[in-house]
């Protein structure tokens, strides 16, 4: 019978371990180790600290950043783990010494280093401009909406917000009634009684939760000419209920430019709104700033570097924008794939994108041209003859006139032409609603605008061949953030704060390709 030694796995023991053996060349805890101790000069990180005479010795913010780092790089943003993993892993022990440092110590830092650690993101796209890893000929524009660490049923507008505060008042009421009744019948039910004090309890920090807001905060802005009120939120107010592919979020939208030689990060900065528009200029403006004060370039946008980004960013202030400061710019508009010979069928083989085969609606056959338009009267008839509904008025992007009409649901019920004109005739005769919309655009002028001038650039045979290169430059950056990293929402609250959290996944990512292609691959 064979014999084999004994073990087992419940037993301690003792090792002698060297910790800078335990970063191997070639790791991505070699490179933070490296950079750190020999690129980087953290001294903008000490003035914060206050014990120069007296107090407790402080953890060296080299220490902090190396675990923080590549924590993040495992997808570990909580510091209670961060905590725990300088206990029994052995990588984590060898970056930070063997100290442990508490997790409130990690919280703070992060949360409360936001201007040191854009230095540091300065420092880092320093040493990849050094290294030969920034092309400067394309930087490609997109943003990348997470959740924050707040709830979008905490979000509203001031007047939701407060029909949200009446109505836990009577929710309130009602349970003080009840427990009251409950009170005073002899057969009292304890029980119940204790269910309806729990609830008036909760009922009572909501209701002073709103409260409170709606009188320490303002209606907040939103960044349309209009400057409509948009809705608020009570536990991160600086963050924004979006849209996403995945559904509505409250969150916040971290925008990266990335250069297209070795898809190095330039800028990231997080911003509390859906839309994109008003942060193209903001963006494009950081970074003439940032490459001027390092030395990278005097005018990056006068040495021809191409700027790309989505539909997302573009308006007309944009391309004016852009066409003043005669930055080589290619964004096209929402309308650019169906003037595109290529795409003209790509709906009708295709469908449109996340939408499985039950899901899919009928084309309406009939268009918008076909019904009559008066635009004096603002009047519309549809080819059935019947006089259509003036919904609303509005304006589109280039600050148009728009017309939204809406037919009657209870004629188009009756209309013989509504299966070739209504996008869902079947449902018509058990649903609520309306009939058939259709919109008109008036008083379009003639003269071209800097939008029909992007239209031209991005419609060439060149921009077609240059946009084509903006998805493969910045979404696989994303792909590394959100799928390898880990990163599928912000744990921190407040704009400052997220976006120093955004800055050190950015971070991450080129630290990984000055591991992959800098001096420290070689």
């Amino acid at each position: 019978m064979a014999r084999f030694k004994k073990y087992d796995y419940k037993q301690d023991t003792m090792l002698v371990i060297n910790f800078e053996e335990q970063l191997q060349p070639g790791t991505f805890e070699y490179a933070i180790h490296y950079l750190i101790d020999n690129k980087l000069d953290l001294s903008h990180f000490h003035p914060k600290f206050k014990n120069h005479t007296t107090g407790r010795l402080a953890y060296d913010p080299a220490i902090l950043l190396k675990i923080i780092l590549f924590a993040y790089s495992k997808g570990i943003t909580s510091s209670r783990e961060i905590q725990w993993c300088c206990k029994t892993n052995i990588i984590f022990k060898a970056l930070s010494c063997d100290s442990i440092p508490h997790f409130t110590t990690i919280a703070n830092f992060v949360s409360s280093r936001s201007k040191e650690i854009e230095t540091l993101f300065e420092q880092v796209l320093l040493v990849c401009h050094e290294e030969g890893l920034l092309g400067n000929e394309l930087f490609a524009i997109d943003g990348c909406k997470q959740s924050s660490n707040a709830s979008k049923e905490w979000s509203g507008t001031f007047k939701e917000l407060e029909e949200k505060h009446a109505k836990i008042k009577r929710q309130i009421k009602y349970h003080l009634s009840e427990h009251q009744s409950l009170d005073k019948n002899e057969n009292r039910e304890d029980e119940r009684m204790k269910r309806h004090k729990q609830a008036v309890e909760t009922l009572e920090k909501a209701s002073n939760k709103i409260g409170d807001f709606l009188k320490k905060s303002k209606p907040r802005q939103g960044h349309g000419k209009l400057k409509k009120e948009v809705k608020s939120n009570i536990t991160d107010n600086e963050s924004a209920k979006m849209k996403t592919s995945k559904g509505t979020i409250q969150g916040y939208n971290g925008v990266a430019t990335v250069d297209k030689k070795h898809q190095v990060i330039v800028d990231a900065q997080a911003f509390g709104a859906g839309q994109e528009q008003h942060t193209l200029q903001p963006i494009l403006e950081t970074i003439q700033e940032r490459f001027k004060r390092l030395n990278i370039s005097e005018n990056i946008y006068a040495d021809d570097t191409i700027i790309t980004a989505d539909t997302g960013f573009a308006n007309e202030a944009n391309m004016k924008y852009l066409h003043e400061n005669k930055i080589n710019g290619y964004i096209p508009d929402n309308q650019f794939r169906s003037r595109d010979p290529k795409f003209k069928d790509q709906k009708s083989k295709y469908g449109k994108r996340h939408q499985n085969e039950k899901s899919k609606k009928p084309q309406v056959i009939i268009p918008a041209s076909e019904f009559k338009l008066d635009p004096i009267n603002k009047t519309c008839v549809c080819p059935a003859g019947e006089n259509m509904w003036l919904k609303k008025e509005g304006k589109d992007t280039q600050d148009n006139s728009k017309l939204f009409f809406e037919g009657r649901l209870s004629k188009c019920r009756q209309c013989s032409l509504n299966k070739k004109c209504m996008r869902n005739p079947d449902s018509a005769n058990t649903r609520k609603g309306h009939g058939r919309q259709v919109s008109f655009i008036v008083e379009k002028g003639c003269k071209a605008n800097y939008t029909d001038w992007m239209k031209r650039r991005v419609d060439s045979k060149e921009g077609k061949l240059i946009y084509s290169h903006r998805m493969s430059v910045v979404e696989p950056v994303f792909g590394n953030i959100g799928t390898n990293k880990g990163l599928n929402r912000f744990s921190l609250r407040g704009s400052r704060k997220v976006n120093g959290q955004w800055k050190l996944f950015c971070l991450i990512q080129n630290i990984e390709k000055l591991k992959n292609y800098g001096e420290l691959a070689a």
